[in-house]
């Protein structure tokens, strides 16, 4: 009871504060109203026994509406009850293969398509932990990737094979089980799982095989950059996907909508919002393999999509595409996503309508978000009293330079002035934890940021740079440390790096991303040291990127310099690197472009560099 009391006077003292100082006083009180109806949910599932979890919620929507449609995927459709058998007999077909049991991990080497869904939804019958491996890592990453999270099981779709044949060896000598989505495979080590699942019994599986499985348990392992080195696997409990499921119910979706997931459902966006909200709303969801953006709204026209999901790259894809007469001709209400550029928002609203576009900031093993519930265009969320008392946060003040927050005499951080950009960091808390990364102690010890406002607190430090407006508007600035964005993923510094010193003309590399006209993100750029007497190799050092790295970290610009600057504790420079970024009239060094028609890098021109600027190569 005192909780919710507290609850009570937190919304009349937030609302009288938003209605005598904000222009937005309807949409903050709509907002605040859900958030506290959500978090009232939170609060019971985390009370009620035995423990209701988002694959319960499944289970419910299967008993009140089994026929309704829950996947649309290539002219095909499964409905609620059809997923539900399909997830019975994939449990079933494990439980007998691999001897799979409750809180075994198990990795899935999936791409984007319906056996995803059922393949998840069986293990979480079976009470297993799911490690969502993106599918264009591939060798060391992938190896990495799969053993930190401690898995017993690989199971992978054809299409992938050849990726887990290259890590088979290794998966042999430390006992992995291999299975393949497949009938047929002739490959001594890698066992098929399409036949057995399809003799496999559908009826339902007892609760009991997951009877321990309670809210702080691991649901998932989903993999970031972080902030340096391989892949990382951000531990989400099922509090986490349920709090970032309700993402959908806070913009305004309902069970009548039809989302369309563009997004891999190895990132949080397309499987915590996408999936699991797509699951926590009871609604119809289009799966696409691969986002296209010449598909998309015949898509949205031939689904009845109402709700879409966007990342920045894909939302300036669209307004890239040839405009047409029937632009405005869909049933979009809502876009859900981050990452858009003020100008791409504002061209997408005029050629496709009055679409209520919620752009969120938020960090797979972070312990803040936000959402810009007023679609107000650029900004990432707003400030509002609740929300700052259950999930509280702060931003401090960081000098770039030194790649370090600013303390003050007594050691403790400083507080960065409404309209100054600082680093947001959360507060870690019961409410607000912060889980960590799964066999990497080092890399969450980085994380955690001591004596911020008081000695002896937590916070956890976010490595994103935002800023609070007069208006408690917040607008997402900039990335720091090791670490940069392209084509919606993470790049992290150290592993291209690492990759890109494999090759045998280069001493060091110092990765770092610049910005490109008309792009999101940063795109990947080195500079580079040679050892004594060579050259650089581009042939060589092309091999290398390509073989190791996926094409989203691959450096396209590369930099020879004769010496690499450093801190005063031996840091890589890169402040000034990233200012100067790739324009060769500027840049004395000799400059490389990675040409993938050509297959090796290439002296980067004048003439390349106005084609790029020009948008004339796709990047």
């Amino acid at each position: 009871m005192i909780w919710f009391t507290v609850l009570a006077g937190l919304a009349i003292l937030s609302f009288a504060f938003l209605k005598l100082y904000s222009p937005y006083f309807k949409d903050d009180c709509a907002y605040i109203l859900r958030s506290i109806k959500l978090g009232i949910r939170l609060v019971k599932y985390k009370k009620i026994k035995p423990f209701y979890s988002i694959l319960d919620s499944f289970l419910d929507a299967v008993k009140r509406h089994p026929n309704k449609i829950l996947l649309h995927f290539e002219g095909q459709q499964f409905t609620y009850g059809e997923v539900d058998k399909k997830s019975n007999k994939v449990a079933r077909a494990l439980q007998a293969e691999a001897q799979l049991k409750e809180g075994d991990t198990v990795a899935l080497f999936l791409a984007n398509e319906p056996s995803f869904v059922w393949t998840w939804l069986g293990l979480a019958k079976l009470g297993c932990p799911v490690a969502l491996l993106n599918f264009n890592i591939r060798s060391k990453s992938l190896l990495h990737c799969f053993s930190c999270c401690g898995a017993k099981v690989l199971i992978a779709s054809p299409e992938l094979q050849d990726a887990v044949e290259e890590i088979l060896p290794t998966l042999k000598e430390q006992g992995i089980s291999v299975y393949l989505l497949s009938d047929t495979c002739k490959i001594e080590g890698i066992n098929t799982l399409s036949e057995k699942i399809s003799r496999a019994s559908d009826e339902p599986l007892s609760p009991q095989l997951r009877a321990n499985i309670h809210i702080r348990s691991t649901a998932l392992y989903i993999y970031t950059s972080g902030t340096t080195g391989l892949p990382k696997a951000a531990i989400v409990t099922h509090e986490r996907v349920w709090a970032a499921s309700f993402v959908q119910a806070a913009c305004g979706s309902t069970s009548e909508d039809i989302f369309y997931i563009n997004l891999p459902l190895y990132h949080s966006a397309g499987f915590l919002i996408g999936l699991a909200g797509g699951i926590e709303r009871g609604m119809t969801l289009v799966l696409k393999r691969k986002f296209s953006a010449s598909q998309f709204w015949d898509d949205c026209r031939k689904y009845n999509v109402t709700v879409m999901q966007y990342i920045g790259e894909t939302m300036r894809y669209l307004c890239n595409t040839p405009k047409k007469d029937n632009e405005k001709n869909h049933k979009v209400r809502i876009a859900i996503g981050n990452g858009v550029r003020s100008d791409v928002w504002s061209d997408f609203l005029n050629r496709f309508g009055d679409i209520k576009v919620k752009e969120l900031y938020a960090a797979t093993e972070g312990n803040i978000g936000f959402i810009n519930y007023t679609s107000k265009i650029g900004a990432v969320g707003r400030v509002n009293p609740v929300h700052r008392f259950f999930f509280p946060y702060t931003l401090i003040k960081f000098d770039i330079e030194k790649e370090e927050p600013v303390r003050n005499s007594e050691g403790l951080c400083i507080e960065a002035a409404r309209g100054e950009t600082g680093l947001l960091v959360g507060r870690v808390t019961k409410r607000s934890p912060f889980v960590g990364y799964a066999g990497n102690k080092t890399q969450t010890e980085k994380k955690r940021l001591h004596n911020v406002m008081k000695k002896g607190d937590l916070y956890f430090n976010t490595g994103d740079l935002l800023r609070f407006d007069h208006e408690n508007f917040v607008y997402f600035q900039d990335r720091v440390g090791d670490t940069f964005r392209w084509k919606g993923e993470n790049v992290a510094t150290s592993e291209v790096a690492d990759t890109l010193s494999m090759a045998q003309c280069i001493l060091e590399a110092n990765v770092y991303g610049v910005k490109v006209e008309g792009h999101e993100g940063r795109i990947g750029m080195a500079a580079v040291t040679l050892k004594e007497g060579e050259e650089f190799d581009c042939l060589d050092a092309y091999n290398k990127v390509t073989n190791y790295l996926p094409a989203y970290a691959r450096p396209r610009f590369i930099r020879i310099q004769p010496c690499l600057e450093m801190t005063g504790t031996f840091k890589m420079k890169k402040v000034k690197l990233v200012e100067e970024g790739f324009n060769p009239a500027l840049i004395k060094d000799l400059l490389y472009f990675l040409e993938p028609e050509k297959k090796s890098y290439v002296p980067l021109t004048e003439e390349i560099y106005k084609a790029i600027g020009a948008r004339q190569i796709k990047l």
